[in-house]
């Protein structure tokens, strides 16, 4: 599949590794940003994205940030939909105990392309039983 970008920086994001399954986000910055601790804030990357109906785009923190300077997404997750055609902004928000210092061209998130598809909600009185039941957070244990 082509994914069509328009891009202000003229660089298209990026696979870092043949086997990678997201593609590298960088920020589009005028000037360094400097996100104190448990700041957020929105920052831009100069993309958009036309994504193909049927398809949603996953926008997913890059785990060396998150581990080393404590960095991740507002949003742990974001979603792009196939009919957005603004400006891919990532909503990061920092966790650490320094301030952290983005750079204009740093890789900052990373975009995962998804097949979904729809489903029609229906209201039913009862839901069929299953071994689990409604057993939830914590029920099996840590050991089994």
């Amino acid at each position: 599949m082509v994914l069509s970008f328009t891009s202000m920086s003229g660089q298209l994001p990026a696979y870092a590794t043949e086997g990678a399954s997201g593609l590298d986000l960088r920020a589009y910055l005028e000037e360094p940003m400097t996100l104190q601790p448990m700041e957020r804030a929105l920052v831009p990357t100069g993309l958009k994205v036309a994504i193909p109906e049927g398809y949603e785009g996953q926008v997913r923190a890059r785990s060396g940030l998150a581990i080393k300077h404590g960095i991740s997404l507002v949003n742990a997750i974001g979603t792009i939909d196939s009919d957005y055609r603004g400006e891919l902004m990532v909503p990061m928000i920092n966790f650490g105990r320094e301030p952290f210092t983005i750079e204009n061209g740093d890789r900052i998130a990373q975009l995962v392309i998804a097949a979904y598809e729809r489903v029609t909600p229906e209201l039913v009185p009862t839901l069929d039983d299953t071994e689990r039941g409604e057993g939830g957070f914590g029920h099996t244990g840590i050991k089994e």
